[in-house]
């Protein structure tokens, strides 16, 4: 019976266009942070969405459970089946065209598969930016940004993936394919359907194409990097440089000295801006659309009264797109460094801004009870609230015995984040790691409402199952 439906979804992409061999398979099945490691009988990998739909009716018709994939980027196992090696791989990277550019209306529609930074080259050529940014840009792909809703550097100007999106293309459970690319900026005619998809994680359908928001590209960019003596004067720097810049502050980034130090020891040929070190680090991008106002004019004048102000201590502008480059591989190389250090405990979280010298202070104290010696790496999107709070493993610990206590400490550190009118999740989304924390932090009848979304569009339980819920 297997082999007879392996030839049936085989027919459906050809042969060519099917993995099965185990070795082949593998990359598909584990994600970065080797946290999940599933199982599956096929991958395919489509490239039509009429083929999509011919995948969708018949794993309906044989209910075949579907884990659609992007770039496999996703921290949270979304996008990993389990263990059974009864689901099937749906692979949007073949998808993979950009539709078209409207030059004048700023919009662009493009295919699941795109690759994030082909599509910023791509507007770029034609003199628009699409300015979400990621540390993976270079392998994320649109559908799995959309599905997790995904953030990134440039959410205090430009709003996350939701916000940037104007329509979708999807395929339902059952094959049939909601149109809903609407290209305008207004359209108030019933409910928005797009909404329900986006940060969905692939669980009550598959995203195939997507209208998407272009805005002009700026004029000219300036890039800072300012050592800080307290968060406090972070959060005064981060105020200054708002009230005066509004829009064109587009990055405004944070990171402790040790998240720095980490970075440093990543890469060789690293460097640390100061001969000096300081407790904090904050990272400012700003963009200038005015040719008579350069970026670098704008943020030196700045940084030159937060000096004179006390929130810096100290500060440089890059001077070259290659300085700009290695200042924001500072901040990206810190998960990957710290990977190296040993294991670690991480934390996606946002609190609101008021909140985070507190909140800080609070949580430190709880991870010293918790993991006496452990060292606490805090980085993130200053500017909208969203820390990364990574607990490094204590030399002192067993690296069994310190992520033995990943359940609780996940718990303590959530539970104080939500305390403070925050999130537990702020950016990654839910998928396998954080269902027990969605159901504990949740209102009952906002799982109520979700768990009926769920049953209405995907009633026999094949879109993804085992994430969220």
């Amino acid at each position: 019976m297997k082999s007879e439906l392996i030839a049936k979804f085989v027919a459906i992409v050809g042969e060519k266009h099917v993995i099965r061999d185990k070795a082949l398979l593998a990359s598909y099945l584990v994600e970065p942070r080797e946290l999940y490691n599933g199982c599956a009988f096929l991958v395919l990998r489509p490239s039509m969405i009429s083929e999509v739909s011919a995948i969708m009716q018949l794993a309906t018709a044989t209910g075949t459970p579907i884990v659609p994939q992007g770039g496999n980027t996703g921290l949270v196992g979304g996008q990993q089946p389990d263990r059974t090696g009864k689901q099937v791989i749906v692979s949007l990277s073949r998808l993979n065209r950009i539709r078209s550019i409207d030059t004048v209306g700023k919009v662009a529609l493009v295919e699941a598969g795109v690759v994030l930074k082909n599509l910023q080259k791509r507007v770029e050529e034609e003199g628009c930016l699409f300015p979400l940014s990621l540390s993976s840009e270079g392998t994320a792909q649109l559908g799995g940004i959309l599905s997790s809703n995904a953030g990134g550097t440039s959410v205090l100007s430009y709003g996350n993936a939701r916000e940037l999106c104007l329509g979708i293309e999807v395929v339902l459970p059952d094959g049939r394919i909601l149109e809903d690319l609407r290209r305008v900026k207004k359209d108030n005619s019933g409910y928005d359907l797009k909404n329900i998809f986006i940060g969905a994680e692939g669980t009550l359908g598959i995203i195939t194409a997507a209208a998407v928001k272009l805005f002009p590209s700026p004029s000219s960019r300036a890039v800072a990097y300012a050592g800080i003596d307290s968060v406090i004067k972070a959060l005064r720097l981060f105020q200054f440089f708002e009230n005066s810049l509004g829009p064109m502050l587009t990055g405004f980034e944070v990171m402790s000295r040790l998240g720095l130090e980490f970075s440093l020891s990543y890469r060789d040929h690293s460097r640390d801006p100061f001969i000096e070190t300081y407790p904090w680090y904050v990272l400012i991008n700003i963009d200038s659309f005015y040719e008579h106002q350069t970026a670098k004019l704008v943020i030196e004048d700045l940084l030159s009264e937060a000096l004179d102000k006390g929130f810096v201590c100290n500060a440089v502008v890059a001077e070259s797109k290659m300085q700009e480059e290695a200042f924001w591989q500072l901040r990206d190389n810190i998960s990957l460094a710290q990977k190296l250090v040993g294991a670690s405990i991480k934390h996606d979280i946002s609190v609101p801004l008021s909140e985070i010298p507190d909140f800080l202070r609070e949580a430190e104290q709880i991870v010293g009870d918790l993991l006496p010696g452990a060292q606490i790496v805090v980085f993130g999107h200053l500017g909208d609230g969203n820390l990364h709070y990574n607990i490094s493993q204590p030399a002192v610990l067993d690296k069994k015995v310190f992520l033995a206590r990943r359940e609780e400490v996940n718990h303590r550190i959530h539970s104080l984040s939500m305390a403070y009118g925050g999130a537990f999740s702020a950016e990654h989304g839910i998928g396998q790691m954080k269902r027990c924390e969605l159901l504990c932090f949740k209102s009952s009848v906002a799982i109520e409402l979700m768990r009926g979304l769920k049953k209405l569009y995907d009633p026999l339980n094949i879109m993804n199952p085992g994430k969220i819920f």
